[in-house]
């Protein structure tokens, strides 16, 4: 009895023990050590995988591929709730769709897509009620490419050619190619090696286009003739300084060429007959340091919105024929409080999109009785996007308005009479009821006493019990704007109970320009600092708590992430970090990579010891620590070319030697793309149906 009782005990141990080896998680990879010293300002430090950055090298694919399968395995049994959110984000958007068509003279153009297809077919109609024609259908041009990216499109003053450019690897080098409308087929030029900066003359002969340099800034302006061979292009202008770039427009009067030169802080503008493309492009104002100025033409006039002297903007006109800074003249004053983002210039009306205590308005004026009027609009947290309105002429303003609860709904609105005119509401499958929904602003009170926005949307029935997973979002750079809009994707977490947060701190536009400014160089932190401030709100006031708690952010919002895990990795669950800019020293070290000498003037220069040494203080990857760390998503695209793939992944195995926890790190590398991931819809579902699903794991929620 007693032997049989022993073997009984021994299959049952032998049982568990193979169940154990069934269920035990994969190994992660370990990336090897190669020790490279650096000193600088003083400062002596060791990056041991500086290796990593030796693309194309055996060890380095291999040790991606390695964390890639790392990843893969770990979420295979995820996979089942994976593909169920993917199915479930795509059964919410209408395949067979269609976008609003846009007038120009005779045509109105329009893309629309089809069940099934990844990419939009770009269309138009000689009137609206006329027979279809496409002009570029993206889904044949990706034939062969795992990725596709259409740069320019844009079609010749005679509606008859067709120029556009596309990027089949995500690098952001693009190709221009020419289509003849008339008879449907492409002409020999080929332009290579070019940005997404081109206009037309208005011969419709004549182009002109920017091209890129090793650190792939737009730094010179060329002029094409069509029918010539792009290696006989003539050379306009040539920017040496590395810290601008170049790009050129047309005014929506189609009269002049705007030849623009931008750094971070300073702009320069030359301008030039669009029916004269020989002629010599004329300078309006030389650059002067840390003025902008941004030009718009109407009439016998340039209207010029500026910040000189004027931190949140202002605008001037002066004469077409003496347009010379001592010239200008005020039309409307600089305000503290209301921010000018830009300006819509028509024949009678002059739009002006602002920002005031954080929410956009339109400012309307008429040019005819001098009369002028706000845009009323029907909630309190919203957003709108602005439409192309290509029509010099017309009395109508195109926008497309949204809310964290209200779903994409184009308008025409009448200028003359400030009717609205619904166009088209994008409609979300599958029953979606708004009032079930409700959405709130509130604020946190950062370390220094400002009081930082979190717009929340969440289901109606929320309680605020402190057990409420929650997804907080931050970016909080360039003076861009993170605007509270609408998402059907993000009904994935909503229906499960989640609150959804954007958090507006600091280096981003919201609140106006000294906003960003209090966020940028030696203010930097206050970027990092406010996000915690806002998810220690959140906690306090019981929206969620830490072991419920996800904080999300890219490229620049992706250091945001790397920076508060390493200040206060006890107040987040999970960190979601997408191609996250996170080797600041490094790369800022590096004048040959693209953006570093660019954004001297958003981070600092760090070979100036004052920069060096904040940046120092800070930078993701060189303040990880041994330390316990969230549960990290972490992605990358091998062909970036703004977040170099090497910053994810040295980031990653920094992370895996020094962290002190079992949480999961996990980083998933694309292989193929660039800074802006998957460049299909469906693929681009396929990528947020997998961020879910790692947060769904790590929080136990069942799909």
């Amino acid at each position: 009895m007693q032997s049989y009782i022993k073997f009984s005990l021994l299959i049952l141990l032998l049982m568990v023990f193979s169940s154990c080896i069934q269920k035990r998680e994969p190994s992660p990879p370990v990336a090897k050590i190669v020790p490279k010293t650096n000193t600088l300002n003083g400062v002596t430090w060791t990056d041991n995988y500086y290796w990593l950055r030796e693309r194309g090298s055996a060890d380095v694919l291999n040790y991606l591929k390695a964390e890639n399968a790392y990843t893969d395995a770990v979420m295979a049994s995820s996979k089942k709730v994976e593909d169920k959110l993917y199915k479930e984000i795509k059964s919410r958007i209408k395949e067979n769709d269609l976008s609003v068509p846009e007038k120009e003279d005779d045509y109105y153009y329009y893309r629309r897509t089809e069940e099934g297809k990844q990419y939009p077919i770009n269309c138009r109609k000689k009137g609206l009620n006329g027979e279809e024609e496409i002009l570029l259908d993206q889904n044949r041009l990706a034939q062969g490419h795992h990725y596709l990216d259409l740069g320019i499109f844009k079609i010749s003053p005679n509606q008859n050619i067709l120029a556009y450019s596309i990027d089949t690897n995500g690098s952001e080098l693009y190709t221009i190619y020419f289509k003849d409308l008339t008879t449907g087929k492409l002409l020999p030029d080929r332009i290579p090696n070019s940005s997404t900066s081109f206009e037309w003359a208005n011969d419709n002969k004549t182009v002109f286009y920017t091209v890129l340099d090793e650190a792939k800034r737009p730094f010179k302006l060329y002029r094409h003739r069509l029918g010539t061979d792009y290696k006989d292009d003539v050379l306009i202008y040539y920017e040496p300084d590395e810290a601008y770039e170049l790009s050129i427009s047309k005014t929506k009067s189609k009269q002049y060429l705007l030849m623009t030169l931008e750094s971070n802080t300073t702009t320069e503008v030359r301008y030039l007959k669009a029916d004269n493309p020989t002629g010599k492009f004329k300078i309006i104002h030389p650059r002067q340091h840390e003025m902008e100025y941004y030009v718009f033409h109407r009439g016998n006039k340039f209207y010029i919105m500026t910040n000189d002297k004027a931190k949140n903007f202002k605008l001037m006109t002066v004469s077409v024929k003496h347009p010379a800074k001592k010239n200008w003249k005020a039309f409307l004053p600089s305000s503290d409080s209301i921010k000018i983002d830009d300006v819509d210039m028509f024949k009678d009306y002059l739009v002006v999109y602002e920002r005031k205590d954080g929410f956009r308005q339109i400012y309307v004026y008429n040019f005819k009785n001098k009369k002028s009027y706000y845009v009323k609009f029907p909630e309190k947290v919203y957003t709108y996007f602005q439409g192309k309105n290509r029509d010099f002429k017309s009395h109508l303003l195109r926008f497309t308005y949204t809310s964290l609860i209200t779903p994409r709904t184009v308008y025409d609105f009448n200028m003359d009479d400030q009717s609205w005119n619904l166009k088209k509401e994008y409609k979300v499958l599958g029953g979606y009821d708004k009032s079930q929904y409700q959405m709130e602003q509130v604020y946190a009170t950062a370390s220094d006493g400002t009081k930082i926005p979190i717009s929340l949307v969440y289901k109606k029935g929320m309680v605020k019990n402190g057990k409420n997973p929650f997804c907080l979002y931050g970016y909080g750079s360039y003076g861009i704007s993170i605007d509270p809009y609408f998402s059907s994707v993000r009904l994935s977490l909503l229906n499960r109970g989640f609150v959804y947060g954007i958090a507006h701190v600091r280096g981003g536009g919201e609140m106006g320009r000294y906003w960003y400014e209090d966020g940028k160089l030696l203010h930097k932190k206050n970027t990092f600092t406010d996000f915690i401030a806002c998810a220690e709100y959140l906690i306090k006031e019981k929206y969620t708590s830490p072991e419920e708690l996800v904080a999300s952010g890219g490229s620049a919002g992706g250091m945001l992430m790397g920076a508060v895990a390493n200040m206060r990795p006890d107040l987040f669950k999970v960190i979601i970090a997408n191609v996250p800019f996170v080797d600041v020293i490094n790369t800022m070290l590096d004048p040959s990579l693209p953006l570093t000498v660019p954004e001297y003037e958003e981070w600092g220069n760090p070979n100036v010891k004052k920069y060096f040494d904040y940046m120092y203080s800070y930078s993701p990857y060189d303040n990880v620590k041994a330390q316990a760390y969230p549960n990290m998503l972490i992605t990358g695209g091998l062909n970036d070319a703004r977040v170099q793939y090497w910053e994810p992944a040295k980031w990653t195995a920094k992370l895996r030697a020094l962290k002190t926890d079992h949480n999961l790190l996990l980083l998933k590398m694309n292989m193929g793309q660039g800074h802006l991931g998957a460049s299909g819809r469906y693929d681009y579902y396929k990528e947020i149906a997998f961020e879910y699903a790692f947060i769904f794991k790590v929080l136990g929620i069942k799909a």
